[in-house]
């Protein structure tokens, strides 16, 4: 055995990595410094999509008004139920 002491408190002490596992657990690694994720869940160097990509969220499905018009139907729907619950 070598006489050498591990100093693993820093790394204990460190914050994790906030990923969601295949498992649904959440990752144990540390947190790459300055982000929120770990080296294998997109906090290296280089990962993720470039500054102003063109092909993000194309779609519009998560812009500001998009959002905002699913909760005024989600907010319609449930008075609806209670109307129909009371008419019962």
């Amino acid at each position: 055995m070598s006489d050498h002491i591990r100093n693993t408190g820093p790394m204990l002490a460190s914050p994790r990595c906030g990923a969601k596992t295949r498992t649904s657990g959440a990752c144990r690694s540390p947190a790459v410094h300055g982000k929120k994720r770990c080296r294998m869940h997109g906090g290296a160097p280089g990962s993720g999509a470039p500054k102003a990509n063109q092909n993000a969220r194309k779609h519009g499905l998560f812009t500001r008004d998009a959002i905002a018009e699913r909760r005024r139907i989600r907010a319609l729907l449930g008075e609806v139920r209670k109307l129909l619950e009371k008419m019962k």
